[in-house]
C-alpha cells in the first residue's frame, strides 16, 4: 500500500538503477579503444505497479538488463569479407616476391641471358674456327644455364617458405580455436544463470575475426550461447567442448598439405577444400602460382635444351676424334632437363673446340652453317605447340607474373576498402561514442541527485511525522 514507506522504496530503487547506467557508461568509456569491444546499455523499465485507489500507482524504476549493442548480421559480413582479404594479402605478398625473380629491370635477367647466348652463336656464324667467340659462347651457356638454375632455386625457396608460413598458420588456427571453446563455456554458464554474457561474447566475436582472417569459416549459435565454426567446406573446426586440431603432412613433392583430425584420431586431407584466409593465399602462391611459373620455366629450359642438343648433335666440332680421326660429332651441349638441372655439358665446358659449328666434317673449321642453324632456333616457332618463340614464350611469362601480381594488389585494395567500409558501419552501431557517453553520464548524473533529493525529502516527511508524536 502506497505510503511514506513506499516513496522512500521507489526513490531507493531509482538511486541503484541510475547507479548501474552511471557503472555501464563507466565501461563504456574505458573500453572506448578496446578492439572488438561493443557498447552496453542498461535497459530499465518501469517496477511492477500495485493497485491502489484511485488507480494504480508506480513502484519506480527497475533495471531489466545490461544489453550488449550488437548487429550479428555485420559481424558475419565482417568475417566473411576478412577471410577474402586474408587470402589476398597473402597471395599479394606471396606474388610481389615471385615478381622479383622475374624483374628484368637490373639487366641480368633471363631475357638478356637468352638474348646473349644467340647472340654468342651468331658471333661464332660469323667467325666459327675463332677461339674467342667459343669461349664467349661458352660463358654465355653458362650464365644462360646459372640464370635458370637460380629461378628456379628461388621460386622453390619461396614454396619452402610457405610451406614453413602454412605450418606456422595452422599453429595459429588451433590456438584460436582452443581459446573459442574456452570462450563458449564460459558464456554457456553466465547465460544458464540468466545473465547476458556482454564481454566474453565481444571477446569471442574478436577471436572469431581474427580467425575469418586466416582460415574461411561459418558459424551457428546454439540455444546456450556456444558458436559452431566449420570452415567453408563444412569440416568442423568447433563443436563444444571439442576443438577440432589442422596439422600437415607431407606429400609426394615434400611439401606439407592441410589435414584434419577427427576425435578418433582419423585423418582427412582438407587442402583443396580450404576456401578463403591467409592458409588458402599462401597455398595459392604455393601450389598454384609458384608452381606454375616453375612448370613454365621448366618447359622453356626443356626445350632449349632438346632443341639446343638435337642442332648440336647432328654437327661437328674443331676437336678430333681419336678413333675416326675426324673432327667430334653428336656431342650434346647442355645437361639437364629442367630449370633447375640445365648446365653446359662438362666435356664442351672443358674443351670449347667440341662446340659443333659445322654442319660437315669435311667443311671444318671455316663451316658456319650448324652455328646458324642454332642461333636461328630463336626465331623459330617452338613453344606453345609451335605457335611461339622462346623469347615470346618468357615475355608471355613475364608478363603473366605482373598480370597477377596487378590482379592480387585490385583485389587486397577491394577488401581493405570493403573492410574498412564494413568496420565503419559495425563502429556506428556498436562502437563507444565519448560524445553520447559523456551525454549519457550528466543524464543519470541528474536522474541519481534526483533520486537523492527524493530520499532527502522522505526523510524529512518522516522527521515530520516523528515530531508529531
Amino acid at each position: 500500500m502506497p505510503d511514506i514507506y513506499g516513496i522512500l522504496s521507489t526513490a531507493s530503487r531509482s538511486l541503484l538503477t541510475q547507479q548501474k547506467a552511471i557503472d555501464v557508461t563507466g565501461q563504456n568509456i574505458a573500453n572506448v579503444n578496446t578492439p572488438g569491444y561493443s557498447r552496453q546499455r542498461v535497459v530499465m523499465e518501469p517496477s511492477a505497479p500495485i493497485n491502489f485507489e484511485p488507480g494504480q500507482m508506480g513502484t519506480g524504476v527497475k533495471a531489466a538488463e545490461i544489453q550488449r549493442i550488437y548487429d550479428g548480421f555485420i559481424g558475419g559480413q565482417i568475417n566473411g569479407e576478412n577471410a577474402k582479404l586474408g587470402q589476398w594479402e597473402a597471395t599479394e605478398s606471396g606474388l610481389s616476391r615471385i615478381e622479383l625473380i622475374f624483374n628484368e629491370s637490373s639487366g641480368v635477367g633471363l631475357e638478356q641471358a637468352m638474348g646473349a647466348f644467340w647472340s654468342a652463336w651468331q658471333d661464332l656464324a660469323n667467325n666459327p674456327a675463332g677461339y674467342p667467340e667459343r669461349t664467349v659462347l661458352r660463358s654465355a651457356s653458362e650464365t644462360l644455364a646459372r640464370t635458370f638454375n637460380t629461378m628456379s632455386e628461388n621460386l622453390q625457396q619461396i614454396q619452402m617458405d610457405y610451406d614453413n608460413t602454412i605450418a606456422g598458420t595452422l599453429d595459429e588456427i588451433n590456438g584460436l580455436t582452443g581459446r573459442i571453446v574456452d570462450l563458449n563455456e564460459k558464456i554457456s554458464q553466465v547465460e544458464i544463470a540468466g545473465q547476458n554474457s556482454n564481454d566474453y561474447r565481444d571477446q569471442r566475436d574478436q577471436l572469431l575475426k581474427e580467425l575469418s582472417g586466416l582460415i574461411e569459416i561459418d558459424t551457428y549459435e546454439n540455444e546456450q550461447g556456444q558458436v559452431t565454426v566449420l570452415t567453408g567446406n563444412g569440416t568442423a573446426l568447433v563443436q563444444s567442448p571439442y576443438a577440432y586440431e589442422l596439422s600437415t603432412q607431407v606429400n609426394a613433392n615434400g611439401l606439407q598439405n592441410v589435414v584434419w583430425t577427427d576425435r578418433s584420431g582419423t585423418t582427412i586431407d582438407i587442402t583443396a577444400d580450404i576456401g578463403g584466409g591467409e592458409l588458402k593465399g599462401w597455398l595459392d602462391v604455393r601450389d598454384g602460382y609458384a608452381q606454375g611459373y616453375l612448370d613454365e620455366l621448366d618447359a622453356l629450359a626443356n626445350a632449349i635444351i632438346g632443341e639446343v642438343n638435337t642442332m648440336h648433335q647432328s654437327g661437328y666440332g674443331m676437336t678430333i676424334d681419336p678413333a675416326t680421326g675426324l673432327p667430334t660429332t653428336g656431342q650434346a651441349f647442355f645437361t639437364g632437363s629442367t630449370a633447375a638441372t640445365m648446365a653446359l655439358d662438362p666435356a664442351v665446358a672443358a674443351d670449347v673446340n667440341l662446340i659443333a659449328a659445322a654442319a660437315t666434317a669435311a667443311t671444318v673449321p671455316g663451316d658456319n652453317r650448324n652455328a646458324v642453324a642454332i642461333a636461328e632456333l630463336q626465331n623459330q616457332l617452338i613453344m606453345n605447340s609451335g605457335s611461339t618463340t622462346f623469347d615470346n614464350y618468357y615475355s608471355a611469362l613475364a608478363s603473366s607474373v605482373g598480370n597477377d601480381v596487378s590482379n592480387a594488389s585490385a583485389n587486397q585494395e577491394y577488401e581493405s576498402a570493403m573492410m574498412t567500409h564494413l568496420e565503419n558501419y559495425r563502429e556506428s552501431v556498436s562502437g563507444v561514442s565519448l560524445d553520447e557517453e559523456m551525454v549519457n553520464l550528466v543524464k543519470f548524473q541528474h536522474a541519481y541527485e534526483a533520486a537523492a533529493k527524493l530520499i532527502t525529502t522522505v526523510d524529512d516527511m518522516l522527521n515530520t511525522v516523528l515530531n508529531m508524536v
